[in-house]
């Protein structure tokens, strides 16, 4: 077992990061933070300070499901975070609603605010959920991507526990991977004309599928292997994903509209305003490093042709 104990390139890079922070020079303290994920680090903040841990292992650390062949068809995930009351409205529409075929729920118990069990038992469904426990808050992309690496099902379905189903939504969101091409699909998405501004896009194929009912095909994912570690914070991950997905040679499509209704989204109405922009900034600057100079991956540039 990895040894917790950051060594002395990391704490020279914590403390470097700690003097960026008190300078406001966020810039910077992103950078550094970067840098220590390069070296196998997680930083993690809080009101005393910053440590470091060991990140999650690799694919090529340890085996996972993932790399075994699909035994369902379809896997649902959910995240057991602060508000167990979203939590049970989600898990409640599922169990009026559950798929027509065999599938299996995971719950990422992501050090929630409360025993994920309470959630569980008040909620009878038609399946025994796997519930996969992380001692300490994973940053929002890690805490997806375990359980979209536990996965065992042919398309792992991410539901964002500010959706509550009306109505059978892993159906139509199945429907879509009858198309060979398509790799990930949603019952919301993006195009944009430059890679920069992205709007709602109608059905049919988009640029983006949006996180909120999200699905990826087992080889896809195999593909990227989830989401890029350092999108702590949601925004924006959802855009590399997808374009990860498409860049890998497989197109992403938007479903009809969903049977869900969408409440109050924790991730964005938790944070002060100042906060959230900036994080939501950071992550679209990331996004654009990455994938800014890749007009070539939207779909608009394909219609031009």
């Amino acid at each position: 077992m990895r040894d917790a104990s950051p060594p002395d390139e990391v704490r020279r890079l914590l403390d470097d990061r700690a003097a960026a922070r008190r300078a406001l020079d966020w810039s910077r303290a992103d950078a550094l933070r970067d840098q220590i994920a390069v070296l196998g680090w997680e930083v993690q903040d809080d009101a005393g300070g910053s440590t470091a841990r060991p990140m999650l292992a690799s694919a090529s650390e340890a085996a996972e499901p993932l790399d075994e062949a699909a035994t369902v068809p379809v896997s649902v995930q959910l995240a057991a975070e602060d508000h167990p009351e979203d939590l049970v409205r989600c898990l409640r529409g599922l169990a009026e609603h559950p798929p027509v075929m065999p599938w299996e729920l995971l719950v990422v118990a992501n050090a929630p605010a409360e025993p994920v069990e309470d959630a569980l038992d008040a909620v009878t469904l038609d399946v025994e959920p796997v519930v996969l426990r992380s001692d300490e808050r994973l940053g929002w992309a890690d805490a997806r991507t375990l359980g979209l690496r536990h996965s065992r099902g042919e398309v792992a379905i991410l539901l964002d526990t500010s959706l509550e189903p009306t109505g059978d939504l892993v159906g139509p969101l199945l429907e879509a991977f009858d198309d060979p091409t398509v790799g990930i699909a949603g019952g919301w998405g993006v195009t944009s004309v430059d890679g920069h501004e992205f709007e709602e896009a109608p059905s049919g194929e988009v640029d983006a599928d949006a996180a909120y009912a999200l699905a990826i095909r087992r080889e896809a994912l195999r593909a990227v292997r989830g989401f890029d570690r350092r999108y702590r914070f949601y925004r924006n991950a959802d855009l590399d994903l997808s374009f990860a997905v498409r860049d890998a040679g497989w197109r992403a499509v938007r479903t009809e509209p969903l049977p869900a209704l969408m409440h109050e989204h924790r991730g964005w109405t938790e944070l002060p305003d100042d906060e959230r922009d900036r994080l939501s900034r950071r992550n679209f600057y990331r996004f654009l490093d990455r994938w800014g100079r890749r007009p070539d991956l939207l779909v608009a540039a394909g219609r031009e042709q």
